[in-house]
């Protein structure tokens, strides 16, 4: 193995580069998905069929199908059509950030809706109730209390989904973006060193994925605490 081949000036620029844009397109479709989810999973619990069905139908669709194949869809499918070629929606959707983006937020809203809806199915009636009997508007007791009880009983799950967000990012550079893997791909043909250039890669992930972790069990231990069962003194 020959590490220092690679480990060059030229290369950490390129390495550092492709770390930036993995940061961004998670931080985007994270942030993103993370604020259009919370209204999709109440709508997803709604008992109107007519609002829940077609967030369960989208949900279905989104997780039945690879991400590379939505990837590819956005990026490629939709270049086909001449309504879409002459509309004002060409500019973005010719743009690879753009649909890369698009893709890794529309995966992770279908996935992180589930998680909040599931959370909050599974609250515990006394909390809802409790909210009534202080006369809480239904619009009230959603903000108060349900969604705040909700979103912090999905951390440990939704940490998860994070994590593999970070993942499913690498596919970017199947579409030109030059992300981390992008990076390694760059670096393995230039010098032919594939184990090194895509191992580097990989403690790079390794290090994001250990912030991620130590960042959502500090927010666990703060906001789950509750749950933790207390001292007898």
């Amino acid at each position: 193995m020959n590490f220092h081949a690679i480990l060059t000036s030229e290369t950490f620029y390129l390495y550092l580069g492709g770390l930036w844009m993995t940061i961004k397109l998670l931080a985007y479709s994270v942030g993103i998905g993370f604020f259009l989810s919370i209204p999709t999973a109440v709508a997803r619990n709604s008992k109107c069929k007519a609002i829940s069905k077609p967030i369960w139908m989208f949900t279905y669709v989104i997780r039945g199908t690879p991400l590379l194949l939505q990837m590819y869809l956005i990026y490629f499918g939709l270049a086909q059509f001449d309504a879409v070629r002459d509309s004002f929606a060409w500019t973005a959707l010719s743009n690879p950030m753009f649909c890369a983006v698009a893709a890794l937020t529309i995966n992770t809203v279908a996935y992180t809706t589930e998680i909040f809806a599931g959370a909050i199915r599974s609250l515990s009636y006394g909390e809802v109730e409790a909210a009534n009997a202080y006369g809480m508007s239904r619009w009230t007791s959603l903000c108060r209390i349900i969604l705040p009880s909700a979103l912090r009983a999905s951390l440990p799950t939704y940490s998860n989904e994070v994590i593999m967000m970070l993942q499913s990012t690498s596919l970017v550079s199947t579409i030109t973006l030059f992300d981390l893997t992008g990076a390694a791909n760059e670096i393995y043909s230039t010098y032919y060193l594939p184990f090194e250039a895509f191992m580097t890669a990989a403690i790079v992930y390794m290090a994001l994925t250990y912030i991620l972790i130590r960042g959502f069990r500090f927010a666990e231990r703060r906001y789950l605490a509750y749950q933790r069962p207390q001292e007898v003194k």
